[in-house]
């Protein structure tokens, strides 16, 4: 096993990311909107990483991981997993550096998400659904192209690039006294939680999961990962399961994770679209969702609020509205 997943980040690695980074990455805007501070009924701060290079805060981690490697390694080329925004930011991070880029993807995956991995540059080799299936066909890929394996989220050189987005947000408006992101498979959850308490160890960072992929959820209160499970969810993002090295990360920093389902999501969504012109997708807006679906927990408060990406399948949005039409 690459010591990449066998070692967790710190706050240093955090800070080294966002050195290593910092020629490549935009350093996204922080915005606000009184209506949705009314709504919420606390001070809202966005982290928008949907306009983020690549349209994620995946290029983050993508970036500080590929641009980690030394030359020999480098000429090996790169080998990843990904349902979508991981591997569209592998491909153009290894674009930039001009190395080969192969991402294993589920034959599931978005159609908008899957044309960036190919505008990109990568070749794709499809895998099944299953879990089982991508590990298969990436250790396949491995071995046939000698690459060096990028995991989406269990990989140290990603959750301190990730991180990077908190680092940039808590940095920008201090004072804040929560912090909460989706969470997948753990790595910008995590990322977010060193980020946070190397600046600010006061503050409270909470994790974002829909209800139709609640195994971060039930692991933090198990005290044990669960894994194994099939997500149903439209938030196509978030259907990982946490890593060996996120979930001790998650459990040791992380105050709570809070579940929404589906239909508030996709309303969080369309707030966020109407009330801010911000075009994010549905993971994105998990984060709102929790916040606006625990008034108690978060009235009064200042709280940061990671915007993951905007990479959402124009195609689908008929669909996904007619999940929470709008109220009458």
């Amino acid at each position: 096993m690459q010591p990449h997943a066998t070692h967790a980040p710190d706050f240093d690695a955090v800070l080294t990311a966002a050195a290593r980074i910092a020629p490549h990455v935009h350093a996204t805007p922080v915005l606000h909107a009184r209506t949705l501070n009314a709504i919420a009924g606390c001070e809202l701060h966005f982290k928008c990483e949907n306009l983020q290079r690549s349209g994620s805060f995946k290029f983050r981690g993508a970036c500080n991981a590929v641009f980690s490697l030394t030359n020999a390694e480098a000429a090996r080329g790169v080998v990843t997993q990904s349902s979508g925004n991981h591997g569209g930011a592998i491909a153009l991070a290894c674009r930039i550096r001009g190395i080969p880029a192969t991402v294993v993807v589920p034959r599931n995956a978005s159609r908008a998400k899957l044309a960036a991995m190919e505008a990109y540059g990568a070749r794709i080799v499809f895998s099944e659904a299953s879990q089982a299936s991508r590990d298969e066909t990436t250790a396949t890929v491995l071995d046939e192209t000698g690459g060096v394996l990028v995991h989406p989220f269990n990989d140290a050189r990603v959750i301190a690039g990730q991180g990077t987005a908190a680092l940039e947000l808590v940095r920008h408006s201090p004072g804040i006294d929560a912090l909460i992101a989706p969470v997948s498979g753990g790595g910008l959850l995590s990322g977010s939680a060193l980020a946070a308490h190397g600046n600010d160890p006061a503050i409270e960072v909470f994790g974002a999961e829909p209800e139709g992929a609640r195994d971060a959820h039930d692991s933090l209160r198990l005290g044990e990962r669960v894994t194994g499970r099939t997500a149903d969810t439209v938030c196509d993002g978030l259907r990982a399961e946490l890593g060996t090295l996120t979930f001790p990360i998650v459990s040791e920093h992380v105050r709570d994770i809070l579940l929404v389902d589906d239909a508030q999501v996709i309303a969080a969504m369309r707030l966020l679209w109407e009330r801010m012109k911000l075009v994010v997708e549905p993971s994105a807006a998990v984060p709102l969702a929790v916040v606006l679906a625990n008034p108690a927990r978060f009235a009064g408060r200042r709280v940061g609020i990671i915007l993951s990406g905007g990479n959402v399948d124009l195609d689908a949005l008929p669909a996904l509205f007619a999940m929470a039409p709008r109220p009458s």
